[in-house]
């Protein structure tokens, strides 16, 4: 199976990806190797939707400061 690299996904492929990564694993019928690694890609999708939201809300903050308005960002909560 090829995948795209998580570098190169949008916020919503990974997170689709992600989404795609936990209902196998809760499922619980993949093996113990393929569940290792479908738990390390979940971890890297997990960082990588991080990442994607953390630029989002410091491109809003710099709109913010531009504009006048700067109120600071309130991490996203369980990310």
């Amino acid at each position: 199976m090829s995948e795209k690299p998580v570098a190169e996904m949008s916020f919503e492929e990974a997170m689709a990806a992600l989404e795609a990564v936990v209902s196998q694993l809760e499922r619980g019928e993949v093996a113990l190797e393929q569940s290792i690694a479908l738990y390390e890609r979940g971890a890297a999708l997990k960082a990588h939707c991080a990442g994607k939201l953390k630029e989002a809300e410091e491109k809003v903050e710099l709109i913010r400061v531009q504009e006048g308005r700067a109120t600071g960002t309130t991490p996203v909560e369980g990310m």
